[in-house]
């Protein structure tokens, strides 16, 4: 996923922020050394969930900076960023934005789906992850990292642990293994600890190898 950088609209922090730290120092040693490091940084999520999946798509597999341009000029093609809007477009000018055949394909499919309510937009609060994860990767583009990066950065649940997430494994080998390798298992057995916390473990994970906080 790519940063959103929407000045216009007011960030949004969880509300469990305080209570998940208190309870991580708690149970997890390097967690207690952690968190204090980071002072008031926290998670923060912004944006519209359409758009927030959107500019994933734009970003696979390309750098920020190249994904940035790429959907400066595709955000720049509709009066707003909504699927209808989006499915009205026409694919040589979106092409001509930058974008690939393949993710223009991909960003079709995801208005396809919005548009036509196959995503329960409005009941994922009452959805739990495993839920919302399979309506996600049920759209072409999305896989379950992306879904999982969603859950953490736009719906902001508190539990979730990406095991296919690189930076999570790395920050674990630094943290609790001297540098060795990690497997899944080993990861798994670490973040039993963090749980129902999982998210702000791992967000803590993600700044102890990168100090700038992400928000989507």
């Amino acid at each position: 996923m790519t940063v959103l950088n929407s000045k216009d609209l007011t960030p949004v922090t969880p509300a469990y922020w305080a209570e998940a730290c208190a309870h991580l120092a708690d149970k997890d040693r390097v967690m207690k050394k952690l968190i204090p490091q980071f002072g008031d940084a926290i998670l923060e999520t912004r944006g519209d969930a359409f758009v927030t999946l959107a500019r994933s798509i734009v970003g696979q597999q390309i750098s920020v900076k190249a994904a940035q341009s790429v959907w400066d000029r595709f955000s720049a093609l509709p009066k707003r960023m909504t699927p209808a809007a989006v499915l009205k477009l026409k694919v040589d000018d979106m092409r001509a934005a930058g974008l690939s055949a393949r993710k223009v394909e991909y960003l079709v499919d995801l208005a396809v789906h919005f548009s036509s309510g196959t995503v329960h937009v409005k009941a994922w609060n009452e959805m739990d992850d495993e839920a919302i994860i399979d309506e996600l990767v049920a759209i072409r583009g999305i896989g379950r990292w992306t879904a999982e990066m969603f859950l953490i950065f736009y719906l902001m649940r508190p539990n979730v642990l990406p095991l296919d997430d690189v930076g999570l494994i790395n920050g674990i080998s630094r943290n609790y293994f001297s540098g060795e390798p990690v497997s899944r298992s080993d990861a798994r057995e670490v973040a039993q600890a963090w749980s129902p916390y999982a998210t702000v473990a791992t967000w803590y994970i993600w700044r102890s190898l990168d100090p700038v906080p992400v928000a989507y």
